[in-house]
């Protein structure tokens, strides 16, 4: 059965990262733990705050280990923009055993704003609104993938099946 996976994504807001998460998903049965889903079901009218942030990311982490200690491969959905944040989820990686697999969404910023910013958006019941400030400070503090870190590269203004599948051997 090999060892489970962890699937982590670096990109902007709107490259493609949930699209994506959801292709994973449906071809290997991993649990798609989406931030955005879990930030709603924990604060209801989120407020992006860093304490409710770390609240956040302290669950879903500790899911993620959890899931990964079964042998089930997860497909974190969210921006892992910081190499810190990978660092640590690639240490519950492999304190379980299991195989960290990066993934970079590549778009030009400017499709990326105009997909997410000013745009009412619906998410399993619930409206998520972006701002270019809100954008911008995000896409500013990006910190591409480090050659050691093995990222693998997906274009994220045309996701095609097939490529994505052969790449990341699905």
């Amino acid at each position: 059965m090999g060892k489970p996976k962890l699937y982590l994504f670096i990109g902007y807001p709107g490259a493609g990262k949930t699209s994506l998460a959801r292709l994973i998903t449906s071809r290997t049965g991993a649990t798609h733990l989406w931030a955005d889903v879990e930030r709603h079901k924990l604060f209801g009218e989120a407020t992006h705050s860093q304490a409710e942030s770390l609240k956040l990311y302290d669950y879903l982490n500790q899911e993620a280990e959890k899931l990964l200690a079964v042998g089930h491969s997860v497909v974190f959905d969210t921006n892992f923009n910081f190499r810190a944040d990978r660092q640590k989820l690639r240490d519950i990686a492999d304190r379980q055993g299991a195989e960290t697999i990066l993934i970079w969404i590549t778009v030009p910023k400017d499709v990326a704003k105009a997909r997410v910013v000013n745009k009412i958006d619906s998410r399993n019941g619930y409206r998520v609104a972006m701002t270019e400030p809100q954008f911008d400070a995000i896409v500013n503090k990006l910190e591409p993938p480090h050659e050691d870190e093995k990222a693998i590269k997906i274009d994220g203004a045309k996701l095609d099946v097939g490529e994505v599948s052969k790449l990341l051997h699905l």
